[in-house]
């Protein structure tokens, strides 16, 4: 399964950005705002790059998820980052939502805020978690159009 994320606006405290899953657009996405140079926690966003997407069945956001979605098997990650770990694909509505993480929903508001995160968020996961847990490779492309 691939995944791509093309960053479209760069905005001063959040990025936003289409993704698309096997070619096919899926929803939006919000990370953090852009800076040049290492990753900084809760602040930016990660580099571009192709990441391999991976099942993590630890953390304070996967126990708040398996006890809220009974369909959870694990937080989306994405690996091997490049001075970062624990990058996830969650729900949320703003840059304040996220340490980093890439934030997905139906709608991309004004202000960089996103609507309907959460059916984004159990469609994408019902396609990306079923791909994992069924031994398909699944890797993340994110790309900077902005």
């Amino acid at each position: 399964m691939n995944l791509q994320l093309l960053r479209f606006a760069t905005l001063p405290e959040s990025t936003l950005g289409a993704l698309y899953v096997d070619e096919r657009f899926c929803c939006f996405a919000l990370e953090d705002r852009k800076q040049d140079g290492p990753k900084v926690l809760a602040e930016t966003r990660i580099p571009a790059g192709e990441y391999k997407l991976t099942l993590q069945e630890s953390g304070r956001l996967h126990t708040k998820y398996a006890e809220k979605y009974p369909e959870h098997r694990g937080m989306i990650v994405l690996n091997e980052v490049p001075d970062f770990d624990g990058v996830m694909i969650h729900v949320g509505n703003t840059d304040k939502d996220s340490a980093g993480c890439i934030l997905v929903a139906d709608m991309a508001l004004a202000a960089g805020e996103l609507g309907q995160s959460v059916q984004a968020y159990r469609r994408l996961y019902a396609q990306v978690s079923n791909a994992i847990l069924s031994g398909e490779p699944a890797s993340i492309l994110v790309e900077d159009y902005a």
